[in-house]
């Protein structure tokens, strides 16, 4: 029996689990590591950390275990973040991470000057705050001399990989939110590349988030408890990892995530762009493509609510006061935007808001209201993907908010899909794992991979007739928005 090791590269803690090659987690390990927050707005990280959490996390990983079994490692990790090296293979400053804000005169820059639809045609996105290129233009502008030192381009998870194997890596999932990959040709893009002044030499190799980029470093292994030759697969960005893992590869997969932020991951065989950028067309771990929105604030909407305004930890105790009747009927309304949005509005301005209160309007209804104004917004950017004739009739759901029979219940109906559960929920690092197998030859394909290890717990099917009276109420939250939306940046 084989042994995988998954690496979630977290922003908060590295998770490593331990899987054999029929998917059974033997072991699992967190190793959690500090951010920083120089000046407000800004968020960093030390790739020490992350170099530090690996290599006690994996002697911890293997204990009790025959690790002489080990045969390959595999990653899946927080995108965007910039880890510039040196010459030397010397980190030359902190990671600037996915949630710093420090870019927005870059991003403005290229959306504005360079342009939305010529990012589009290099690129098959635009500029957010969170992409990599605008932090190379920041540090191109700030930072000259730490700029004039960069020899290597790094994504999180590619520095653990180097630092296993000595490759300068990077799969097309992951190099998909740098903003300097074309896309649909899976190419680096050399215009983008001279815009921001880099070149392809400091860029890292491409991969295949299944193709072997190597095997850990002799002496390594020996620090880390490991035989010789253990493969490691390129890995991918965390969210393309965590669709492997919940098995949304091939075409029409999709998986909702209703965490922190919420995610809609939508996979296809073949490359697609809607007309205004307003999801992220990505490269897929599986070897196609996918289409992702992000909804900035979802389970952190119920979070808010639950307690800065109720004051309570009794998040099911306040659910249980909603009258399943009211579903589909509540009269009051909630844009979940506590954080600006992405996807599919991309407005920074844009707040949270709760619209058509009465006299006789309860605590339940602001409830429900927060519960059907995230689900409303995630069908807002599956609604784009089906405008792209992408059918998608059912989809996986995962995340904290998930583990809620009622908000579940509301997603269905809302989406009009077919809701299931994965019996087996470990995120990012099994999806890791999983590509490490496909690298050591144990599964020939990502789909063989996920076709005999992703197992399904439970299925919800949506109920016609509230499916109905959800469209309706659907049809009356677009219209919130655009009537608000003036309104957002004079009340900032």
């Amino acid at each position: 029996m084989s042994y995988y090791i998954g690496i979630d590269l977290g922003t908060s803690a590295a998770k490593l689990l331990l899987m054999d090659e029929v998917g059974t987690i033997v072991n699992v390990v967190t190793k959690e590591y500090p951010l920083e927050f120089p000046q407000p707005g800004w968020s960093q990280q030390n790739p020490e950390d992350w170099r530090k959490a690996m290599m006690e996390g994996i002697p911890e990983l293997l204990e009790g275990v025959d690790a002489s079994q080990v045969a390959g490692i595999g990653s899946g990790g927080q995108m965007h973040g910039l880890v510039v090296l040196d010459e030397n293979d010397n980190v030359i400053r902190p990671a600037i991470l996915w949630n710093d804000g420090r870019t927005a005169a870059q991003v403005d820059y290229l959306n504005n000057e360079i342009g939305k639809d010529k990012l589009s045609e290099m690129t098959a996105n635009i500029a957010f705050a969170g992409f990599t290129a605008p932090k190379l233009l920041w540090m191109k502008e700030n930072e000259p001399e730490n700029f004039a030192k960069i020899s290597k381009i790094m994504l999180p998870k590619d520095y653990i990989n180097y630092v296993l194997t000595g490759v300068h890596a990077c799969d097309y999932s992951d190099a998909s939110g740098i903003l300097l990959l074309d896309v649909k040709n899976k190419c680096w893009s050399k215009e983008m590349m001279d815009i921001c002044g880099v070149s392809e030499a400091q860029m890292p190799q491409l991969f295949e988030s299944y193709d072997c980029i190597g095997t850990v470093k002799p002496e390594l292994a020996i620090a880390l408890g490991l035989p010789s030759g253990v493969r490691v697969a390129a890995g991918a960005g965390d969210n393309a990892a965590a669709a492997v893992g919940t098995g949304v590869v091939g075409e029409g997969g999709c998986n909702i995530s209703l965490g922190t932020s919420g995610t809609v991951f939508i996979s296809s065989k073949s490359f697609g762009v809607d007309a205004n950028n307003a999801l992220h067309a990505f490269a897929h771990a599986d070897g196609g493509y996918h289409l992702m929105g992000v909804v900035l604030s979802a389970a952190s909407c119920n979070k808010w609510f639950m307690d800065e305004i109720l004051q309570t930890k009794d998040y099911a105790g306040e659910q249980a006061l909603i009258d399943e009747a009211k579903l589909g009927r509540n009269n009051v309304f909630y844009l979940p935007y506590l954080m600006g949005e992405r996807s599919p509005i991309n407005d920074t301005d844009a707040r949270a808001t709760f619209i058509g209160m009465s006299m006789d309007t309860t605590r339940a209804d602001f409830t429900l209201a927060v519960l059907e104004g995230v689900a409303f917004a995630i069908r807002d950017s599956v609604e784009i993907a089906r405008s792209l004739g992408i059918e998608v009739n059912s989809s996986k759901i995962c995340g904290g908010g998930a583990k809620s029979p009622l908000w579940k219940k509301i997603m269905a109906n809302v989406l009009g899909v077919k809701l299931e559960s994965p019996a087996c929920e470990q995120g990012p690092g099994m999806g890791g794992a999983m590509l490490a197998m496909v690298a050591c030859g144990a599964y020939e394909s990502v789909q063989a991979a996920c076709d005999a290890i992703v197992k399904t717990a439970s299925v919800l099917e949506p109920d016609a007739e509230l499916t109905a009276l959800y469209e309706a109420q659907y049809q009356k939250f677009k219209t919130i928005y655009p009537a608000l939306k003036s309104v957002f940046p004079v009340i900032r």
